[in-house]
């Protein structure tokens, strides 16, 4: 800072002496005529000293007028003090708002892209016009596309057939008869040792019906028909049982003897003493007289297959018994098939992929000779008649802009209050636009400590005046009273309590603390004295004020914040 010398002290003219001599009088100290000794007087200046006098007397004022202004600005002589600001608790209206900007997009849109090269045939639209769903678009050849498909679709039948295949076999895991009977000619197993795929375990019969094949002379072609009883003798038995005719052939077997004979099938019931290879003739009645069959036959049964091991494994249970009867459904043999049902996964999955390749495949090939997806407009086209399109090419883009979509966001004060249906004002560009909350996601996305929920605005463009792809600024009314305690935001403070919870306080303005004042676990920070916490319960707020909704009455005065002011007022 620069020094300030005192004219007294230095010896220099005072400001009043500067002003006397620059007039040209005389001036004579004080006390020198009391002594009765006259002082000579000083000479006549001279032009030059008067302006060497005038030119220090301004210097010296200047620098006074800035060492005071520094003294101020640095607190030379001057005590900052904080004064504390205080509100009322008052009633009033506020208005919630949310505000953004956002992207606009189509409602829907759909691309349309080649995977496989081709030439374009024919292209039936332009970029700009207005399609609906099934206008034709153009007509692409593709060979590539074509062998495509017929490969796909030969993998997934083959895929098919071994899954059928393998299912089949995968159900012999637990290995049943197909049809009730009597089991022989059993394989000993033994419960932990492999088996393979194939292995005959047992013979089944079914023995509830039994079979016999008889020939007859030609004579009696037409006095034999199905459904015809017949008289069957059975030697072991030395007793009869009765039969029925179940066909009759007519072929031309002809004797030792020479004669000509036909083929009869008889049924017999099993009354459970009949077996194969028993010795039996069926005699018939025909015009009243018995027929009897050319030679003796025998009894057959009539299904007869071998039990077989549809999958490789370990036996887990057996039980087979020679002459047993069984049913349908009676797990015979039980195998552990673990390679067997991975492979069975394995095939499962080539089958999905296989068809995931035909589908896109056949999409592909569709779209050679596409029509529109989706009534919209056309809002790119890459082709050209007689080109040559290559592939993974995205050819056409068609997009229905009547309704324009905005994705918005809302924070974690006003979510509460945003619902579906409630009106946005929109602005792009200076252009205003009403749009409408079509839906509030309650999945939060936080950024910056900042809870934001997503939300997309629609809006109705028939006339297509918005853009799709620009920018639009939004607002929206979240929530508003026009009668509610308000105060200013700073007024409210987070506040941890002694039981562990945590909450909003004003500090209300009190000679002592009030009944309902909060006990802290920890201060909070620049509260004077003369103020204590109440809790109170917060509404909606704008970017000023918050709705107070409980916890204090209109008039309260609390505290708000402090600022320093100095001594000398500002």
């Amino acid at each position: 800072m620069a020094e300030v010398k005192d004219p007294m002290k230095s010896g220099e003219a005072a400001p009043e002496e500067i002003e006397a001599s620059a007039s040209g009088s005389e001036s004579v100290p004080a006390g020198e005529g009391s002594a009765g000794k006259e002082k000579p007087k000083r000479p006549p200046m001279t032009p030059k000293k008067k302006k060497k006098l005038i030119r220090w007397g301004i210097i010296g004022g200047v620098t006074l007028v800035v060492v005071i202004a520094l003294s101020k600005l640095l607190g030379g002589g001057a005590q900052a003090e904080a004064e504390v600001v205080e509100d009322t608790v008052v009633y009033n209206s506020i208005t919630s708002t949310v505000q953004g900007s956002g992207i606009t997009k189509a409602k829907e849109s759909k691309t349309i892209t080649l995977t496989t090269s081709g030439t374009v045939q024919e292209v039936f639209v332009t970029e700009g016009q207005q399609v609906t769903a099934g206008t034709p678009l153009f007509v692409i050849d593709s060979e590539t596309a074509r062998t495509a498909v017929e490969k796909a679709r030969k993998d997934v039948d083959g895929f098919q057939k071994q899954l059928n295949a393998m299912q089949k076999d995968i159900a012999g895991l637990n290995l049943t008869p197909p049809f009730a009977g009597k089991l022989k000619d059993i394989v000993k197993l033994n419960v932990g040792e492999d088996i393979s795929k194939g292995t005959k375990v047992a013979t089944l019969v079914d023995d509830r019906t039994m079979k016999l094949q008889q020939y007859y002379s030609y004579a009696y072609e037409g006095d034999i028909r199905v459904g015809q009883a017949a008289d069957v003798s059975i030697p072991a038995l030395m007793g009869n049982v009765t039969g029925t005719v179940s066909a009759v052939h007519m072929v031309d077997r002809i004797s030792p003897e020479g004669a000509r004979l036909f083929e009869v099938e008889f049924s017999i019931k099993n009354p459970g003493t009949l077996t194969g290879d028993m010795v039996a003739s069926a005699v018939l009645t025909a015009g009243g007289e018995s027929v009897y069959p050319y030679e003796a036959g025998k009894l057959e049964y009539n299904r007869i297959i071998d039990l077989k091991t549809t999958v490789n494994g370990t036996i887990v249970s057996t039980g087979l018994l020679d002459y047993l009867d069984v049913t349908p459904g009676k797990v015979l043999v039980q195998i552990d098939g673990e390679n067997s049902e991975n492979e069975l996964f394995s095939l499962e999955q080539s089958l999905t992929d296989a068809q995931k390749t035909l589908k896109t495949a056949q999409e592909n090939l569709d779209n050679c000779s596409a029509v529109a997806p989706i009534d919209g407009t056309v809002m790119g086209l890459a082709l050209t008649g007689g080109e040559e399109v290559a592939a993974n090419t995205t050819v056409i883009s068609i997009a229905d802009t009547t309704t324009i979509l905005i994705d918005a966001t809302v924070d974690e004060r006003n979510i509460g209050y945003v619902k579906a249906g409630m009106s946005v004002d929109l602005d792009q560009w200076g252009t205003p636009f009403m749009g409408m909350v079509q839906s509030v996601s309650l999945n939060s996305k936080v950024e910056n400590g900042v809870a934001a929920y997503p939300m997309v605005v629609s809006v109705d463009n028939l006339d297509g005046s918005l853009m799709s792809g620009s920018n639009v600024t939004y607002t929206l009314v979240a929530s508003q009273n026009d009668n509610c305690l308000t105060l200013p935001i700073q007024s409210v403070k987070n506040a941890q309590f002694v039981d562990g919870s945590s909450g909003y306080v004003v500090f209300i303005k009190a000679s002592k603390a009030p009944e309902n004042a909060a006990e802290l676990a920890v201060p909070v920070d620049g509260i004077p004295e003369g103020y204590y916490p109440v809790p109170v319960e917060i509404g909606i707020s704008d970017n000023y004020n918050v709705e107070i909704k409980s916890g204090v009455e209109e008039g309260t005065v609390v505290f708000t914040t402090t600022q320093m002011e100095n001594s000398y007022g500002w």
